[in-house]
């Protein structure tokens, strides 16, 4: 199986190295790319086309932020893990809003973080439980403005939770076929491209709760 290429952007040499020495412990992962600040994370990303990139938020120039929209405009199949400390809800929404999957604080386990790059390379969405209930309620004040149906908002919270058709067909005891039907109905009335924006819009219409 060829190993997960993954691109890291932080504008601290040291985190950058020590980032990269816990990624090369693991057969399925590798370092392909690193990056100081967001223009040169754009540009490695658009020659390296890595499969993850692990972008923090403070970023001297472009924004991590901005960064994030950029590279996911231009490489729609690379996806983007939020690794910084700054725990900040309205900077976690707008790397949301531009195209990350997921989001983790710097000091997460090794094996949270191992874990979250595999999980947003499969295209799952990565949000810890407490940050998403700060974000929800924030924004539960809102006006939905959608047609979801009960059970539709019931698949979109689990798919919150990072659970794969599966899984929801296993709590929700329906058939996996079923749940995909769900699924592909909430991104199209949500007018989302993927699960991960469909998520951030219904947390930012606040449709769900953790």
């Amino acid at each position: 199986m060829q190993a997960l290429r993954l691109l890291i952007v932080d504008d601290h040499p040291v985190v950058r190295d020590g980032l990269a020495a816990i990624v090369e412990t693991q057969a399925d992962l590798e370092v392909v790319g690193e990056a100081g600040d967001g223009e040169e994370a754009v540009r490695l990303a658009q020659s390296l086309k890595p499969d993850v990139v692990l972008m923090d938020l403070r970023l001297p120039g472009v924004t991590g932020v901005e960064a994030i929209g950029r590279i996911r405009s231009q490489l729609p199949r690379t996806h983007v893990l939020i690794l910084t400390t700054y725990d900040n809800d309205e900077a976690i929404m707008e790397g949301l809003q531009a195209g990350a999957e997921g989001y983790l604080l710097k000091g997460t386990s090794r094996q949270e973080l191992l874990g979250a790059i595999r999980a947003v390379a499969r295209g799952e969405t990565l949000l810890p439980p407490a940050v998403a209930g700060r974000l929800l309620s924030r924004l539960q004040s809102r006006v939905a403005g959608t047609d979801l149906s009960p059970r539709e908002v019931e698949v979109l919270k689990l798919m919150a939770t990072g659970k794969r058709n599966r899984e929801i067909a296993a709590d929700l005891f329906l058939s996996e076929k079923t749940v995909k039907a769900h699924v592909s109905s909430i991104l199209r009335k949500l007018n989302a491209e993927d699960r991960t924006e469909a998520v951030t819009i219904g947390l930012r219409r606040g449709l769900i709760s953790l």
